[in-house]
């Protein structure tokens, strides 16, 4: 889909582990997949949806810039195809829906959209969801002192191409041909350097590392200013979750696997750490975003600032871009696993995010969303709202959600 850029790694901790470990538990067997009613959907009635409304009203305005008959994706769904012709009358309505009306607001959804399961996926614990957000580090636009670390802009070497067998490749163009790109230890040995590509300068290479990880953040400089970083493309190289690679060394334990613990051997090991980031060769790239709304979340892969709480990261192939998804998880507030029920939207994209029962939930910026995110691990369920007229011929259905706006 070329109307869309494609989006930043924006990883969970999951992409630090690299392997599997126990999900959250959230009661009984996921059922199978298919149209359900409003109904049943738990905790639906008390969602605040006058403040998903916004958030859809957003995607609606990309969306309907695009091409009638372009693809979002759910290619791989059990549940009808979108494109974007399906969403004008949805979008059409939700304009007309009064600001700040919780009750309009549901009906709204009730009315124009028809719930379905997502179907269960490979998993061998079922449903995943994971967290992410926007770091905020110390840095300066000069390199000096302490800041010695650079975060570099998109080369113009940096190409993207097919290969004629529907794969596209990364690299760089050597005598005609695409090769590698350079790998994070060949950026970190200065390949790189005398080429003007410095967006700023880090006092921490970690701080670099864990920044690329969540392929977005914020950057506070000595005058208190903020930089806004957003991704702008990967090296290509493969990405080697540090998790994985410290297990099989004996560094950790892989039940003690997370942000915290990776970054607290790099921090205590301040000899070794660069050798161990750079056993993962994959490189992100950043430039810098418009500092005009700093309540705002970096631009997912729609192209639309993600909101915190009522984003979240998929797989593109199995939902597709815009798609409103009622999200039932566990999320740890103030160190609490809390039941978290709400109405989120599919506008990102992550490496480690695949097959229909994966997902990332954007948290937002600042200490509490980075101590959310790098906690959440949690089992449950996702159901897609599917526009009404891209589920043609389920009447039943249709005669049943409608009867839950009553």
């Amino acid at each position: 889909m070329k109307a869309f850029r494609y989006a930043a790694p924006l990883c969970a901790v999951l992409a630090l582990y690299g392997c599997d470990m126990e999900s959250l538990d959230l009661g009984g067997h996921a059922p199978s997949s298919g149209p359900v009613a409003f109904s049943d959907l738990p905790g639906w009635q008390d969602d605040p949806l006058e403040e998903a409304l916004p958030v859809f009203l957003e995607d609606c305005h990309k969306i309907q810039s695009l091409p009638a008959d372009s693809t979002l994706g759910g290619e791989g769904a059990a549940y009808p195809d979108r494109q974007v012709g399906d969403w004008v009358a949805a979008c059409t309505a939700a304009r007309a829906v009064p600001t700040g009306d919780r009750a309009a607001a549901r009906a709204f959804f009730q009315t124009w959209f028809v719930p379905y399961r997502v179907p269960p996926g490979t998993r061998a614990d079922g449903m995943l969801f994971t967290g992410y957000y926007e770091p905020e580090i110390r840095g300066s636009l000069h390199r000096g002192g302490i800041y010695q670390t650079p975060v570099y802009r998109r080369p113009p070497d940096l190409v993207r191409e097919h290969d004629g067998q529907g794969n596209t490749v990364t690299g760089r163009l050597q005598g005609g041909q695409v090769v590698p790109y350079w790998t994070r230890a060949q950026i970190d040995q200065g390949v790189l350097e005398h080429k003007k590509l410095e967006l700023l300068w880090l006092a921490d290479p970690v701080d670099l590392f864990f920044l690329q990880i969540q392929g977005a953040g914020r950057v506070r400089l000595p005058d208190e200013r903020v930089i806004r970083l957003g991704f702008d493309g990967l090296n290509g190289q493969p990405y080697v979750p540090l998790g994985r690679v410290m297990v099989a060394q004996g560094l950790l334990r892989a039940e003690d696997v997370s942000m915290a613990s990776i970054r607290s051997w790099l921090e205590a090991n301040p000899s070794g750490a660069m050798a161990m980031m750079e056993q993962n060769p994959n490189y992100v790239f950043f430039r810098e975003l418009g500092q005009g709304d700093t309540q705002a979340g970096a631009p997912g892969a729609l192209g639309v600032p993600l909101t915190p709480g009522r984003s979240m990261a998929v797989d593109r192939h199995f939902i597709a871009l815009g798609t409103p998804v009622w999200v039932e998880a566990q999320v740890p507030v103030a160190g609490h696993a809390t039941r978290w029920n709400r109405l989120v939207f599919a506008q990102d994209l992550g490496t480690d995010i695949k097959g229909p029962d994966r997902a990332d939930l954007y948290m937002g910026w600042g200490p509490e969303a980075a101590q959310t995110a790098g906690n959440l691990r949690s089992g449950g369920q996702m159901i897609v709202l599917v526009p009404r007229n891209a589920s043609a011929g389920h009447d039943d259905d249709k005669h049943e959600t409608r009867a839950d706006a009553q």
